[in-house]
């Protein structure tokens, strides 16, 4: 099956052509390959020519932080052009195309307030970026049958690829030599990119649309993730010290406190999530590096 893609060569992106590249056949549209997806005009030329039945939307600009600082420009701002007006127009090109619609959200789109989300839970996002998440999910949703918007949370992969996930930036840090801080009272939930991969070609095969959350099974405080890193590196405990959220977090965008996604939607079809112990093993078992 042909797959029209954005961001293609993202972390997520990357992971998941890999992991689906003998299932599907990909076509990224990038500036790399002539397509600004902000310029509608690139983007219906591209729609034109391809019969691909699915658009999988992966591109986004994700710096929380920055876009913070960006959030007076209001619908100027970079991140609203790509996040939002982008997303509009290729969701308006998939209906006009009759093409199937998955983007790619966040757990951020939540204030993380409650302990726990579902589909069925409404949005409250807190910071800009957030906010333009979740108007690309508005356009997608628009749809119908057509729009399938999969919600995503903290995913690493088992290699390095690109952009580096969270797992090995604390690798890196440890094997620098570097003290971590990491809150101890935040949760969030680690997801396996392959998992995601898999629920992808699940969801594409049974033309699924609405809104699935595709997030691993454990719940950890960013402390407890560092704490297992350092295990498998050897690295001195000394070395990850516990902070709190409102300290980690002063000055900066705000991020959703207890970001627990539930994923019983997405068992429901089957699908088994990595724990993040598993993850980290198949990591670790590719590597030899310690501290």
């Amino acid at each position: 099956m042909k797959i029209l893609g954005t961001g293609l060569s993202g972390l997520l992106g990357t992971q998941v052509v890999d992991t689906l590249k003998q299932e599907f056949s990909f076509i990224n549209l990038s500036l790399e390959t002539g397509v600004d997806i902000t310029d509608p005009k690139t983007l219906e030329k591209a729609f034109a020519s391809s019969d691909a039945p699915w658009v999988f939307h992966f591109a986004a600009r994700t710096d929380v932080d920055i876009i913070e600082n960006e959030k007076n420009l209001k619908v100027q701002s970079p991140a609203w052009k790509v996040n939002v007006i982008a997303t509009e127009s290729i969701a308006s090109l998939c209906k006009k195309t009759q093409k199937h619609m998955l983007y790619i959200s966040t757990d951020y789109v939540f204030s993380g307030k409650k302990d726990r989300y579902t589909e069925e839970d409404i949005p409250d996002p807190e910071s800009f970026y957030a906010m333009t998440k979740y108007e690309g999910e508005k356009c997608v949703l628009r749809l119908g049958d057509h729009g399938l918007v999969v919600r995503i949370a903290n995913p690493y992969g088992p290699w390095e690829s690109g952009k580096k996930d969270f797992v090995h930036k604390i690798v890196d840090e440890l094997q620098k030599g570097s003290d971590i801080k990491a809150p101890d009272d935040q949760l969030f939930v680690p997801t396996f990119i392959p998992d995601i991969a898999s629920a992808i070609e699940r969801l594409i095969r049974e033309n699924a649309s609405g809104i699935y959350h595709v997030v691993g099974d454990d719940v950890c405080s960013p402390f407890q993730v560092a704490s297992k890193i350092a295990v498998y590196l050897g690295a001195s405990d000394a070395m990850v010290q516990k902070t709190s959220f409102a300290s980690f977090f002063k000055g900066r965008a705000p991020r959703p406190f207890h970001a627990v996604l539930g994923n019983d939607k997405i068992k429901r079809l089957g699908l088994k999530m990595t724990s993040f112990q598993d993850g980290l093993q198949i990591i670790f078992s590719k590597r030899k590096d310690t501290v």
